[in-house]
């Protein structure tokens, strides 16, 4: 295939399932995502012990998930489909960002943390991200994260966990640039960016970017600043 050929072919779709307890939110939802021409709306969960099933049985890309539900909540669920599946993204979408909830569900591996008063364009570009394997966090969120962690590090070596080079790439990831940003940063290949982030991922045993940036603060290996 030639270069002319690839760079016009249609974006692979963005496979999501739509996890809230309200009908009337899930096809708000729904309707603004079928709006992007790379997503698909693949299934609607009105449960955590829905959205397990259904996750297992649709595998999507990415799972938009509530907090608050009857039965298995969020966190819940979050920690159950990311035990069967790791590499899933999980966008939560909701109307609660207290301290719990957010921190709760980002050690239960949530990869985002969108409020449900984002923007249309926030939103569309969040599910993007996390499919992307990118951190997608609500500005109120990132500022909890940089005040949970400016001052409770544990500085530790990365040499037993990390390469030199998976330390860089981390570190240059923490600041939110996309893969091919990492990759012109650094003067490497897309490709080579996706194997280190994938090393590191394994190393560390985190599915998601937004995980393992906590886990180099937590260590002491990147400034929260800069997320």
């Amino acid at each position: 295939m030639s270069r002319s050929d690839a760079d016009t072919d249609p974006p692979r779709l963005i496979r999501l399932l739509l996890v809230d307890d309200h009908p009337v939110v899930r096809k708000g939802t729904r309707e603004l995502l079928e709006g992007g021409s790379d997503l698909q709306v693949v299934g609607e969960a009105g449960s955590g012990e829905e959205a397990v099933a259904r996750a297992r049985e649709l595998q999507p890309d990415v799972i938009l998930m509530d907090v608050s539900m009857p039965g298995m909540n969020g966190i819940e669920a979050t920690k159950a489909i990311k035990a069967e599946r790791p590499g899933v993204g999980v966008l939560v979408l909701t109307s609660y960002d207290d301290d719990a909830y957010v921190f709760a569900l980002l050690e239960a591996g949530a990869a985002g943390y969108l409020l449900k008063h984002a923007s249309e364009d926030d939103l569309l570009g969040a599910v993007r991200a996390v499919a992307a394997g990118e951190s997608a966090l609500h500005p109120s969120v990132a500022r909890k994260v940089l005040e949970r962690f400016s001052t409770h590090t544990t500085p530790t070596p990365p040499e037993d966990d990390l390469s030199p080079r998976e330390l860089e790439v981390l570190r240059v990831a923490a600041t939110g640039r996309t893969n091919k940003e990492i990759a012109r940063d650094l003067d490497i290949s897309p490709r080579t960016v996706q194997v280190h982030l994938a090393n590191i991922f394994s190393k560390l045993g985190v599915g998601s970017r937004t995980e393992a940036v906590l886990h180099g603060i937590k260590r002491g290996w990147i400034d929260p600043k800069t997320l």
